[in-house]
């Protein structure tokens, strides 16, 4: 079964899911040399208050797919608001041991060795099982009656789990509509049932005033879903003002550059590339 199948099959089943910070068993063993270092990681952040379609969904498994290969890292984090139950949560987290240079595997003994392939062939559907289950628990608590969705602090918390990791590379895939809607500012025009047309300079002054810039420690960033309202998810055809879009992007991509990171792509909802 392919991994993105897998991955859409576990988050659309009935298993449960528990926070598990080390979801991969790792296959270093004492009598092996050090595994090379985390080569890229991944951390993706869901918005419960972003309902998504089962497209939207298949989109998300697909593009976690290829980061769980040997030598990276990924790590599952929801958010919505501190309300109503909701709050900033972690899900699950697995690293994926790095394979050995071909030399360093010549000087091992052929029963360590075995064992090792053993471990290592297990890694991947591992990594599957525990990101397929926290997606569908993120799913699962998803919900359009939240009151609220603070983004930006929520943002500015979940940054550190990527700031600090040691990876090489670093990739957030935030999937959210990315309409704050707080005590601070709200996207929302019409009472939530539109969005509003944000002007980009003046929104970032209400970030910087209020202390709610992160830091991403210099990872690529892309958003899946954009925009979406809660109608959206029952085919409601909302129409989206292509300069009321174009200022939303515009001011994300620049909170994004001051929150060191990069938007590389911010899907209205989907993502037209996948991530690299």
């Amino acid at each position: 079964m392919k991994w993105s199948a897998l991955l859409l099959q576990l988050c659309l089943s009935g298993a449960a899911v528990a926070a598990n910070t080390n979801a991969v068993q790792s296959c270093q063993d004492k009598s092996l040399p050090p595994f090379p270092p985390t080569a890229r990681e991944l951390l993706v952040v869901i918005d419960q208050t972003t309902p998504l379609s089962p497209a939207l969904q298949q989109l998300v498994a697909n593009n976690v797919k290829p980061f769980l290969a040997p030598g990276n890292r990924f790590s599952v984090v929801v958010f919505s608001a501190y309300t109503q139950g909701h709050y900033t949560e972690l899900l699950t987290a697995g690293t994926l041991d790095a394979q050995l240079p071909s030399e360093t595997r010549n000087d091992i003994g052929k029963p360590a060795l075995v064992k090792l392939d053993l471990c290592l062939q297990r890694q991947p559907q591992q990594a599957a099982q525990a990101a397929g289950q926290a997606l569908r628990a993120a799913y699962q608590g998803t919900s359009s009656n939240i009151a609220k969705s603070d983004i930006f602090a929520s943002l500015k918390s979940i940054a550190s789990v990527i700031k600090q990791s040691p990876a090489q590379e670093k990739v957030v895939l935030i999937v959210s509509d990315m309409l704050e809607n707080s005590s601070v500012s709200n996207f929302y025009a019409e009472q939530g049932k539109s969005v509003r047309n944000v002007a980009p300079a003046k929104e970032m002054r209400t970030v910087e005033d209020n202390h709610l810039l992160a830091d991403f420690g210099g990872a690529r960033t892309y958003v899946i879903g954009a925009g979406l309202l809660a109608d959206d998810a029952v085919h409601t055809k909302n129409y989206r003002d292509p300069k009321t879009m174009q200022s939303l992007n515009a001011f994300w991509s620049e909170y994004f550059s001051k929150s060191n990171a990069k938007l590389v792509e911010f899907g209205q909802p989907a993502l037209l590339n996948p991530l690299r």
